[in-house]
């Protein structure tokens, strides 16, 4: 841990990865944090004690956490996730291999007086919001929550020197946001899997990746994991936000892209390699996910790479 000014710095690395998680203390009992991770997964045994309440906004990627009775939920982008943080510590997953969002804590026995203090007759209960949303254990989900995104996204880009200030005004907005919610609409928010669905399911993707030059229909990977098809498309895009071969596609460009980046194979080679038995197919696949042609990209990539090594 490193301290940079009023911010706490949480640099993660493990095997599959890396991330940070920087905190801040936006006042006595609510706590910020900004969470960037570019990895599979990693452990946390970080966990409160005492009367909490937190809220996610995911800003991009998405994460898997295990409930109770062997489901699994997702948060992704644009959603707002509220728990207790009952059985916070333990493996999170990040499916795409990527997470970026902003985490509120709320420790609800000490910041109640900070909060009614700094705005006199303000209406919101923090201990009201825990009662009306955390049940169980389970976490509250709102789906690509338009609210929240108007609250969050500021905090993205100010400075270090107004941050704390201003998040002070946004934590009220959130709790206002919050108060207005219906927390009777869970159920109908709330989306998860079974354990033998999203094991089947990352089995599935295993097979998908593992040799780009295949391609699987859904009814043959469906069988090869022992999975219905409909089942298998539902719960795959629940586990990575996209369907099986918008899946596929994109990493074959992503897994394209590096290789264009990092040497200088020949372009119908590198085609070949993601799966593409025509270079001409390759070309305008890849010029529609990433808004350049092949040789472009890898020209571009060189020159950036180029005015780095140059910059003193």
């Amino acid at each position: 841990m490193s301290v940079e000014g009023d911010v706490y710095l949480i640099r993660i690395l493990n095997e599959t990865g890396r991330g940070t998680i920087r905190f801040v203390t936006v006042m006595p009992g609510v706590y910020l944090s900004f969470n960037e991770f570019n990895m599979a997964q990693c452990f946390t045994g970080f966990a409160f004690d005492g009367n909490h309440i937190s809220v996610n906004h995911c800003r991009a990627g998405r994460i898997e956490q295990a409930l109770p009775g062997g489901t699994y939920s997702y948060t992704a982008r644009g959603d707002l996730r509220i728990s207790d943080f009952v059985g916070h510590a333990g493996t999170y997953v990040f499916p795409t291999e990527h997470y970026s969002g902003v985490t509120v804590d709320f420790d609800i026995d000490v910041c109640e007086g900070p909060i009614r203090r700094m705005l006199d007759g303000f209406p919101v209960s923090v201990r009201a919001l825990r009662k009306k949303f955390c049940h169980a254990g389970l976490p509250f989900v709102l789906h690509d929550c338009s609210a929240a995104e108007h609250v969050f996204s500021e905090l993205y880009t100010v400075g270090q020197e107004s941050l704390r200030v201003f998040a002070k005004v946004k934590m009220l907005d959130l709790l206002l946001l919050l108060d207005r919610v219906d927390g009777d609409d869970q159920g109908q928010q709330f989306e998860y899997f079974q354990r033998a669905q999203v094991e089947g399911v990352k089995r599935a993707c295993a097979l998908m990746v593992a040799d780009l030059t295949k391609t699987y229909g859904v009814g043959e990977l469906a069988r090869l994991v022992g999975l219905s098809p409909t089942a298998l498309k539902s719960c795959f895009k629940g586990v990575y936000g996209m369907p099986p071969y918008t899946y596929l596609r994109t990493y074959r460009m992503e897994r394209a892209s590096e290789m264009l980046r990092q040497g200088d194979l020949p372009v119908s080679d590198i085609a070949a390699t993601v799966g593409y038995g025509s270079p001409s197919k390759f070309t305008a696949a890849f010029k529609a996910l990433m808004g350049v042609t092949p040789s472009a990209y890898r020209r571009l990539a060189h020159e950036e790479a180029d005015g780095v090594r140059r910059t003193p």
